[in-house]
């Protein structure tokens, strides 16, 4: 089966998803990319008579058909994919599956997903990556309108509202990158881009992260704080000929529903940037690599996402309990990834920094799984 990423362009009103659409057709196009394009199901709907207000549908049934015709499209446009005489496609869609979790109550949402036979885990997963572009409400106020799309009529309160839940529906996704309003449009798209030829690993696929040991929190202190989605990973190192690359698999998910991905990265070799290549691979693949398993312990983790101040941070609890450390048990590791080495982190005001790490070899997984502690 040929190689097909689904990525997933959102964000809040009037962010720029349009243009954003636009341009990643036409850059992709340029590099030999086959680019399918998804229009936003709502948008399809409300013109048409179907809306959740006036004598039309309640919110409930509104999103649930919203959600059926979603899930309608993406199955058809991934069977038409692998009709296609290209190697390399891109289905980019105007939103996800998660972003109808906005506009209805948690209960509401749980229940759709069941009627579909699905889990949130599943539901996120389904895509490579997702991209939010933050509303001009936040941070580019004089830019906000709702000319370009009749579909749309929130205030500029009820567009940032919009687009926390937005990013709050996502968090927890293995490749959630936030892009917001911190320089000009054009700057914005630019950065956008960047961070869809990471996902692609082309044309260098560099992950740039700083690291913190930080004071052990728990996870009611930072539910209290901040929107956080709280996934367990189980991380398992190996066997590699070659000492300066990491070879990996990893089970992450909630509530006893899991993704697998097998994950390659090289030690970096100057400054932050290291080249990583990861792939989502099926639960038949990830037990076949267990015949690979090196002898280190594998790592336990509990990894709580959120996003604080526009910048994605991960912050990772570990149990080592099923080791013989005698270690005391409170501290954690936060790490944030950035589009560029220059890029300032603003750290969390509620967080108890201990010292920066992101260079120190000891707290890379690989050496904490062969130390098994903190």
């Amino acid at each position: 089966m040929k190689k097909v990423w689904s990525f997933v362009i959102t964000g809040g009103p009037c962010s720029g998803k349009t243009t954003a659409l636009s341009t990643i057709e036409q850059e992709l196009n340029s590099r030999g990319y086959y680019v399918l394009t998804v229009p936003e199901t709502a948008t399809e709907l409300i013109p048409n008579g179907i809306r959740p207000f006036g004598n039309s549908l309640n919110l409930l049934a509104f999103q649930y058909v919203v959600f059926s015709k979603q899930l309608f499209k993406e199955e058809l446009y991934q069977k038409i994919s692998q009709m296609l005489p290209h190697d390399k496609i891109v289905i980019i869609y105007d939103r996800g599956l998660m972003d109808n979790k906005s506009y209805i109550t948690e209960k509401e949402f749980a229940q759709i997903l069941a009627d579909f036979g699905m889990t949130q885990t599943e539901t996120q997963d389904r895509y490579d990556a997702i991209f939010h572009l933050v509303t001009a409400a936040d941070g580019a106020e004089a830019y906000y309108t709702l000319a370009n799309n009749v579909a749309r009529t929130e205030t500029v309160e009820e567009a940032r509202r919009l687009d926390k839940l937005g990013i709050a529906n996502w968090t927890g996704h293995n490749h959630l990158r936030v892009i917001d309003n911190s320089t000009n449009f054009q700057e914005k798209i630019h950065r956008l881009m960047n961070q869809v030829y990471f996902a692609l690993g082309e044309p260098t696929p560099f992950e740039i992260e700083r690291k913190y040991l930080i004071e052990k929190p728990t996870i009611e202190y930072l539910a209290a704080h901040a929107d956080i989605t709280v996934v367990d990973i189980f991380q398992i190192y190996l066997k590699n000929s070659d000492l300066r690359t990491e070879r990996r698999i990893r089970r992450r998910g909630q509530n006893g529903s899991y993704s697998y991905f097998l994950s390659e990265k090289d030690t970096p070799t100057a400054g932050l940037s290291r080249i990583k290549t990861e792939k989502k691979i099926s639960e038949k693949e990830y037990l076949r690599y267990l015949s690979e398993v090196d002898t280190i312990r594998p790592i336990v983790k509990k990894r709580v996402c959120f996003v604080y101040k526009g910048q994605y941070f991960e912050i990772d609890i570990f149990d080592f309990s099923g080791s013989n450390s005698v270690s005391p048990d409170n501290k954690a590791l936060m790490e944030v990834e950035l589009s560029s080495e220059n890029e300032p982190v603003i750290l969390p005001d509620f967080i108890k920094v201990i010292d920066e790490v992101t260079e120190d070899p000891y707290y890379r997984n690989y050496n904490l799984a062969i130390m098994q502690s903190l």
